[in-house]
C-alpha cells in the first residue's frame, strides 16, 4: 500500500501523508477505513514508528482520519472532501506557473508536453 523512497528529498512522514491522502482522493481508502497500526505498517516499512506516529499525527490534525484509542486510527467522513480542496489548491498553484511561464514566452505546447507527461501520455503536439 506505501512505498517509501528512502533516498528522495521528501522527508518518510510527508510521504505516507501524501500517499495516504492519494488513497483516499484515489477511492481506495474511504470513510471509515482503517489505517494500518503504527507498528505494523513501521515494520513492514522498516521505518521509526516515530516517523509514522507524526504523518499519522499530522492527518489527524488536518481532519483526514481520527484517532479511536485501542481500536486504531480510521479514514473520517470529511477526508474525501478536505483532499479534494487540497487538490483544488494544488491547480491554483499550476496556472499561477502556467501564467509565469507564459510571461516568460514559454511556448503552450512545452507546458502542455510536461502536463501530459506527468499524467502518463507522452504525446507529440
Amino acid at each position: 500500500m506505501f512505498q517509501i523512497d528512502r533516498f528522495g528529498r521528501t522527508p518518510i512522514y510527508e510521504q505516507i501523508i501524501e500517499q495516504t491522502q492519494r488513497l483516499i482522493a484515489s477511492g481506495i481508502l474511504k470513510e471509515g477505513d482503517q489505517l494500518p497500526s503504527v507498528r505494523a505498517l513501521s515494520q513492514e516499512l522498516s521505518v521509526n514508528p516515530n516517523t509514522l506516529q507524526k504523518a499519522y499525527s499530522e492527518l489527524e490534525r488536518r481532519g483526514v482520519c481520527i484517532s479511536a484509542p485501542g481500536n486504531g486510527r480510521f479514514v473520517t467522513a470529511d477526508a474525501a472532501r478536505l483532499v479534494g480542496e487540497e487538490l483544488q489548491e494544488r491547480l491554483l498553484e499550476i496556472r499561477r506557473i502556467a501564467q509565469e511561464l507564459c510571461a516568460a514566452g514559454m511556448p503552450v505546447e512545452r507546458v502542455l508536453k510536461s502536463v501530459n507527461a506527468a499524467y502518463g501520455k507522452d504525446i507529440e503536439p
